[in-house]
């Protein structure tokens, strides 16, 4: 009946107002300027939460877009540091020039991750569809191999390839976050069913944890909450953290962070807040429902997650 229900919400997007759009939008997204993001992690830190601040913006089709991001992100990292902020950055490699150019994206990624390098500071290079996943970790393993070590990556248990991909990288010991993902992918490429891509997040931590790689274990499903905190029992608090959404079960998190673990909140801002909450409405018809158990004054993404 959810599932019908969202899907439903999906098809009245276009119809929903802007200033509702906005609304919910609130919660899940610090702002449209960086001063609002700075705000916001500032507060995060002294609730003893740790960062990843986003650019909000993908899929541009300009080397001039992409170039005029890259300066934003220099501002980012500059901002962070004057702030004496806890937080680094994930960029996605489409907004910098992966559907232009794979070298113009490879430059601009690398010119990114050296100012973050400079400023003791480190880049989460964001999964985006399974169409960008080959190109994505090729230019992971091309910056590593220039000696950046400074950069991570993500990875989404809904793909079938995740295993494959957590072998292949095994040489480099990645810094990975793992989440589900949120794409809706085909059979052929993803798991459709929820059991499914939730077992196969825990055999991808055991793999990442076995093979010595830093894991930013994302994830808002308590089920995987509690496989993950008996898999990490014995493990130093520096050797992985628990990531969560702005917005999405603080509870929660508050009470990682009492118990001793490191805890990093994804932090989006940018004038395109809008473009994104729709896209990610769209990409995921259960997100869609999100907004209807919001404007109910339910617990929204904090109990559905």
């Amino acid at each position: 009946m959810a599932n019908v229900l969202d899907r439903a919400i999906v098809r009245l997007l276009p119809a929903i107002p802007k200033p509702i759009v906005r609304k919910v939008s609130n919660r899940y997204i610090a702002g449209a300027t960086l001063e609002d993001a700075c705000r916001v992690v500032s507060r995060l830190n002294e609730a003893g939460k740790m960062a990843t601040i986003d650019v909000l913006g993908e899929h541009l089709d300009s080397p001039d877009q992409a170039r005029a991001l890259v300066h934003e992100y220099d501002t980012v990292f500059d901002a962070i540091e004057r702030n004496g902020l806890d937080s680094n950055v994930s960029i996605k490699l489409t907004a910098l020039g992966l559907t232009i150019d794979r070298d113009v994206c490879l430059e601009n990624a690398e010119a990114v991750i050296k100012h973050a390098a400079a400023s003791g500071n480190f880049v989460r290079i964001d999964m985006e569809e399974s169409t960008w996943t080959t190109e994505t970790l090729g230019i992971y393993r091309e910056l590593r191999g220039r000696g950046y070590d400074n950069v991570g990556v993500v990875l989404q248990s809904r793909l079938r390839r995740t295993i494959r991909d957590i072998r292949a990288l095994a040489d480099l010991k990645p810094n990975v976050r793992l989440c589900k993902g949120i794409y809706l992918e085909p059979p052929l490429i993803a798991y459709q069913e929820y059991q499914e891509v939730r077992d196969n997040f825990v055999a991808a931590l055991e793999l990442l944890l076995k093979g010595g790689s830093y894991v930013g274990i994302a994830t808002h499903d308590e089920w995987l909450l509690q496989q993950s905190l008996s898999r990490v029992e014995g493990l130093a608090r520096e050797d992985y953290e628990f990531q969560m959404l702005l917005g999405v079960r603080e509870l929660r998190g508050d009470k990682l962070v009492r118990d001793g673990h490191r805890l990093r909140i994804y932090t989006p801002f940018g004038k395109h807040w809008h473009a994104y909450s729709m896209r990610r409405l769209q990409e995921n018809p259960k997100i869609a429902g999100y907004i209807l158990s919001d404007l109910l004054g339910a617990n929204g993404l904090a109990s559905r997650s």
